[in-house]
C-alpha cells in the first residue's frame, strides 16, 4: 500500500481528477468508477483497474482487497476532488477503457441476435438505464453511434450499475455496423407514433436490432433509412411518450418475453 495523499495540489490527485472531464479521459485512455458495487463488478468481470483511492479515516472495504495494481489511502478533500458526487463514496477507482468491440464479437453474437443502436441519446441517465436494461435481458450487444452521451461519463456509468461490464459495447460509426445487420438478414425495428404495428404483433424472436435516437430529434436519417420495421408502444393512458430509456426497456423485455426469459440467446 502506498503513502497517504493528503493534498489536492498533489499531480497525481490533479491527473486522476481530469479523468472526470471527457477530454480527460478521451487522452488516458481511463475513466473513474466511484463507490463499492461498482468496483466489486469490474472485479469479478475482471477488468483491470490500475488505482484504487480509499478514505484513510473510513478504511479499504475487505472486498476490494487486491481490486487494483495500487493501493492508495486519501484525505477526504482528495477523494472529493477526484468525485463528481456532493457526497462521495469512500472508493474511487482508476480503469482502462472498455477495448472496442471487434467483428468477430458482433459476429459471434449468434443467429438470433439481439442488438440495441443508440443514435444520438445525450442523457447519461437514459444511456446508463438502456445498457442495464440490454443487459438484464441479455441482450447481444449495445452500439452507440455519434452524437451520444460518453459512455465513460461518471452519471452514466453510475446508472449501468456495473452492467457496461457485463456486455458488448460498440463505439463509433452506425452504418457499417447496421450494413452487418442487413447483410445478416436481421431486421432492424423503430419506434413511431405514427406506427400503425404494436410492438406486440412485431415477431422479435428472429435477429433483431432495435434503434433508439435522442429524446428531441429522434433518430438520424441516415440511421432511419436503414429500419425496416417501425412499431408504437401502445398507451392507452394520457401520456404524449415514454422517455427513450423506458421505451428501450418495453422493447427488450419484449423480446425477452418472445424468446422465453429464461432461454439464452
Amino acid at each position: 500500500m502506498e503513502p497517504m495523499l493528503t493534498s489536492v495540489a498533489n499531480p497525481r490527485v490533479k491527473q486522476w481528477s481530469e479523468l472526470l472531464t471527457k477530454r480527460g479521459r478521451d487522452k488516458t485512455g481511463k475513466f473513474l468508477l466511484e463507490g463499492v458495487h461498482l468496483i466489486e463488478e469490474a472485479k469479478q468481470a475482471g477488468h483491470p483497474l490500475e488505482t484504487l483511492l480509499f478514505d484513510a479515516e473510513k478504511g479499504l472495504p475487505e472486498s476490494l482487497a487486491g481490486a487494483a495494481a495500487q493501493v492508495v489511502p486519501v484525505s477526504a478533500a482528495v477523494l472529493a476532488k477526484c468525485s463528481d458526487t456532493q457526497t462521495p463514496q469512500g472508493v474511487i477507482a482508476i480503469a482502462a477503457k472498455l477495448p472496442p468491440l471487434s467483428g468477430e464479437q458482433l459476429a459471434g453474437a449468434g443467429g438470433r441476435q439481439l442488438v440495441v443502436v443508440v443514435d444520438g441519446v445525450q442523457d447519461p441517465g437514459n444511456l446508463g438505464t438502456i445498457i442495464r436494461s440490454a443487459d438484464a435481458v441479455a441482450a447481444s450487444a449495445v452500439l452507440l453511434g455519434p452524437g451520444t452521451v460518453d459512455l465513460y461519463n461518471p452519471k452514466t456509468i453510475r446508472a449501468t450499475m456495473g452492467s457496461l461490464f457485463h456486455l458488448h459495447i460498440g463505439q463509433g460509426e452506425l452504418l457499417p455496423w447496421l450494413a452487418h445487420a442487413a447483410a445478416a438478414g436481421a431486421q432492424v425495428v423503430g419506434t413511431s407514433l405514427a406506427a400503425r404495428q404494436s410492438c406486440y404483433e412485431l415477431d422479435l424472436t428472429q435477429s433483431t436490432w432495435l434503434v433508439f435516437g435522442s429524446e428531441g430529434a429522434g433518430v438520424s436519417p441516415q440511421v432511419e433509412a436503414h429500419v425496416t420495421q417501425r412499431a408504437i408502444i401502445p398507451m392507452p393512458g394520457r401520456a404524449e411518450s415514454l422517455n427513450v430509456a423506458m421505451a428501450a426497456t418495453v422493447l427488450l423485455f419484449e423480446a425477452a418475453r418472445q424468446r422465453g426469459l429464461s432461454k439464452p440467446y
